[in-house]
């Protein structure tokens, strides 16, 4: 399971005195404790998939503070921000290139009669899991559905 995955991850940045790792992983800990307090489910905890979604959260607000950074011409913490993002990128699924995104866009619109969007969208999501950013989805769903 993921959060003993954490767990075990922690103690061995601990030992090696790895700080960053430590913080972004104490980081998740609490999201994670967070969404279970939020959800009333702190008893059962959260399934794999769900603190799956947690780590792609906190990704993208990863990713989206480095940009901010790098636009305000504070490289260092853009920086800061992206090594972040890439610890906690190693407890998500591979990420779908775009040509296998297209393919199971372009699989999905042909079996609907009147692709929509927001249908193909979701139903994507539903088959991709968190190995595609629904930003990602969007722009090749739309793309498809404009050609």
């Amino acid at each position: 399971m993921l959060k003993e995955q954490l767990s075990s991850d922690l103690k061995a940045a601990m030992l090696s005195r790895d700080t960053q790792k430590v913080e972004v992983i104490k980081g998740l800990k609490s999201a994670v404790l967070y969404e279970e307090v939020a959800l009333k489910i702190r008893d059962t905890g959260l399934s794999d998939e769900q603190v799956q979604q947690v780590f792609a959260r906190e990704a993208k607000k990863r990713a989206e503070s480095a940009d901010l950074y790098e636009k305000a011409g504070q490289t260092e913490r853009a920086k800061a921000e992206r090594e972040e993002k890439d610890i906690i990128d190693a407890y998500l699924p591979q990420q779908l290139g775009d040509d296998e995104l297209t393919t199971i866009v372009k699989e999905v619109m042909t079996g609907m009669d009147n692709p929509q969007m927001g249908q193909v969208i979701g139903a994507v999501k539903a088959k991709v899991g968190q190995a595609a950013d629904g930003g990602r989805i969007a722009a090749i769903v739309k793309a498809n559905l404009a050609g």
